[in-house]
């Protein structure tokens, strides 16, 4: 079984990106013994999964690795906070979260329209193929939810719940990392060539 090194230590997200691409065996870095950390200073999340994906692909001699970056763009501000979602703000996730909602207060519900967006990609240092994977919803007016991290307690769907008032499951069904993974497995296939 082919191996795909996964720049994350992340339990989550290394069981999900093994039950979507079955037919490799997913290791993380730290397996390897591997501590690097790519300074994201692209100015797309597809850019910054590439060059995550390309360096520790070459670090690794042509092993494939699969990076990824994430994050939310508000429409109303103008795609704030974009590829600075982790670092605009020092504080918890609570507090960035609060932040946001104060940013957007008195904004009525249309404009507060939010993506969350993930970029996947995966390379041998040669080759790289990357994919996108988004969810579409409001910044909700306050913080609802328990059952979440990072975004998913202001993220409201189309259906009026935040992320963090859905369960696992549900989350899991939607998630733009499952869509992104998903699109990266077929384009794998058609250019299987590519990674031989």
């Amino acid at each position: 079984m082919k191996e795909i090194v996964i720049a994350s230590g992340n339990k989550g997200k290394i069981e999900e990106a093994g039950e979507i691409l079955k037919e490799y065996k997913i290791i993380s870095m730290k397996e390897l013994g591997i501590d690097i950390d790519v300074e994201e200073n692209q100015n797309t999340f597809k850019g910054n999964a590439i060059k995550k994906a390309e360096t520790i692909a070459e670090m690794l001699d042509g092993k494939l690795c699969i990076a990824d970056d994430s994050g939310i763009e508000i429409e109303y501000l103008d795609g704030f906070p974009g590829v600075n979602t982790k670092r605009w703000h020092k504080g918890t996730d609570r507090e960035r979260n609060l932040a946001i909602i104060d940013k957007l207060k008195g904004v009525p519900k249309e404009k507060r329209k939010i993506k969350f967006i993930t970029a996947i990609a995966l390379s041998d240092g040669k080759n790289t193929i990357c994919e996108i994977g988004k969810i579409e919803g409001f910044v909700a007016e306050k913080i609802r939810g328990e059952n979440g991290f990072g975004f998913d307690e202001i993220f409201e769907l189309e259906n009026g719940k935040t992320l963090a008032e859905i369960s696992q499951e549900e989350k899991n069904e939607i998630s733009a990392r499952r869509i992104a993974l998903e699109n990266l497995r077929k384009k794998l296939i058609e250019k299987c060539n590519l990674f031989l």
